[in-house]
């Protein structure tokens, strides 16, 4: 029995010397509270360090950025290109191509954006035997909310459009549209436009037309 003694005492620290390493690194790796360097045993740690809140941007309750950094504030100037489909009393529905240039300008309040712009547009399509609108010049408002990097935005305002032989008529228009931008200076997006002109070429000649347009921008 004695003889076992000594293999039964080194079975034993061979067992209990893994348990005691493990207590020691324990209490190494805990932390600390200032003062007495006790361990302290009621620390808790969510993994989410505060965001910075930017005056452009929109965030969620937890601090996270939905908005980014983006800042809309400042003149544009760009391109588009889309369909354009009329309707008028003295002809029948037709359509045609529709393109031109915009200029701008936004001011980013935070989560919305507003601001104005001019649009110029080539078409061609008829609004009477003979005659066709030629091209519509706009002078529109637009506001809307910032949703991630783009902005959803709802415009109108005023429009001029003129005809190859039966003058020009003022009008109104209404719309909606989308952008985003994909860096600081460069945004793409689209739009449609519903456009009302009374009494064209004073002939009592009402003319509707809607345009759809894909357009892109650049920001100075």
């Amino acid at each position: 029995m004695r003889r076992n003694l000594p293999i039964l005492a080194f079975v034993s620290l061979a067992l209990a010397a893994p348990l005691h390493a493990q207590s020691i690194e324990d209490v190494a790796l805990s932390p600390r509270l200032p003062g007495d360097g006790s361990p302290a045993s009621d620390l808790s740690y969510d993994g989410l360090p505060e965001v910075s809140r930017g005056g452009n941007s929109i965030f969620s309750s937890r601090g996270a950025a939905i908005g980014g950094n983006v800042d809309w504030t400042g003149f544009y100037i760009g391109g588009q290109l889309g369909a354009a489909f009329g309707d008028s009393d003295l002809a029948s529905s037709d359509e045609s191509i529709i393109g031109g240039v915009t200029l701008g300008y936004d001011y980013d309040f935070g989560r919305w954006v507003a601001g104005g712009a001019l649009d110029y547009d080539v078409t061609d399509f008829d609004i009477a035997p003979g005659s066709s609108v030629e091209e519509i010049f706009r002078l529109k408002l637009r506001a809307g909310p910032k949703i991630g990097r783009g902005l959803l935005y709802g415009t109108g305002g005023y429009a001029n459009a003129d005809s190859d032989n039966m003058g020009d008529e003022d009008g109104w228009f209404i719309g909606a549209g989308y952008d985003y931008m994909l860096n600081d200076q460069v945004s793409v997006g689209g739009e449609v436009l519903y456009h009302e002109f009374d009494g064209f070429g004073n002939v009592g000649n009402d003319v509707e037309a809607t345009t759809v347009q894909v357009r892109a921008t650049f920001r100075f």
